[in-house]
C-alpha cells in the first residue's frame, strides 16, 4: 500500500505571474537542494505548451537509508502543460534511479482560484512507495514527511521569486518559517496501488505522442 499526500497552496499573484515565475523557481533562498534544471524537450502544440526538464537534488539520506542508496543526487523527471486559454498549468514529477527503494509522483495543478480571481490556487497530490522487502513502511513514512517539508520550502522559495520578478504585487505572504502563505490541507492515508499506478502512467506516457520521429 502507498502514502498518500494531498494539500492545496493559495498564491496572492495571479495565474498569468505564477505561470510566468514558475520557469524561474531556481536558484532561491530556500531551494540549495536543486542542483542543476535542464530543459529536454519543448513543443507547442495547438495552444498548449508542453515541457519536459530534467532536475538534479540532493538526496540526503539517514544512516539506515545508506544501505539501499549510495548517491548523494537523485534525477527528478518533470513534465508539465501550460493551457493559457483555460489558465491552467498541470505538472507531473516523478524520480529517476533508485525507484524500487522509494518512487515518489507528484501531480500539482494551478488554477485561478474561486476566492480572488487574482490569485492562484495549485492543487497538490502524491503518492509515495517503496518495494523493499521488510522496509517498505519505513522508507514510505521517511519518504512522507521528507515530502511534506520540501513542499514548505517550494511553497517559501516560489513566493520568495514571485515577490522578485512582481514587486508591485504586494501581498502580506511571509515565507520566513517556511509556511505555506494560506491554510492547507494535508491528509495522509494508505490507498490502493492502482492509484500509484494510475499516476505513473499520467507521467510516463504523456509526452510520447509528441516525440519527433527519429529518422
Amino acid at each position: 500500500m502507498v502514502k498518500y499526500f494531498e494539500n492545496s497552496t493559495l498564491f496572492q499573484f495571479s495565474w498569468d505571474q505564477v505561470a510566468s515565475g514558475y520557469w524561474k523557481r531556481y536558484p532561491n533562498p530556500h531551494s540549495s537542494h536543486v542542483l542543476s534544471e535542464d530543459t529536454v524537450f519543448r513543443e507547442l502544440r495547438g495552444h498548449k505548451l508542453y515541457t519536459k526538464r530534467l532536475l538534479t537534488k540532493t538526496n540526503r539520506v539517514p544512516k539506515w537509508g545508506e544501505r539501499f542508496i549510495s548517491s548523494r543526487t537523485v534525477k527528478i523527471v518533470e513534465e508539465s502543460i501550460v493551457d493559457p486559454k483555460e489558465k491552467v498549468l498541470v505538472t507531473y514529477t516523478r524520480n529517476i534511479g533508485y525507484v524500487r527503494v522509494m518512487s515518489i509522483v507528484e501531480k500539482v495543478t494551478y488554477r485561478v482560484s474561486e476566492e480572488n480571481v487574482n490569485w492562484t490556487l495549485a492543487t497538490r497530490s502524491a503518492w509515495i512507495d517503496s518495494q523493499v522487502f521488510g522496509f517498505g513502511r519505513a522508507i514510505q513514512a521517511f519518504g512522507l514527511e521528507r515530502f511534506r517539508k520540501n513542499c514548505h520550502k517550494m511553497v517559501g522559495g516560489f513566493n520568495y521569486v514571485l515577490r522578485n520578478m512582481f514587486p508591485g504585487t504586494s501581498s502580506s505572504q511571509d515565507d520566513s518559517n517556511l509556511q505555506p502563505p494560506s491554510t492547507m490541507k494535508e491528509t495522509f492515508k494508505d490507498t490502493a496501488k492502482k492509484a500509484s499506478e494510475l499516476a505513473k502512467s499520467k507521467t510516463g506516457p504523456i509526452y510520447a505522442s509528441c516525440q519527433p520521429n527519429q529518422t
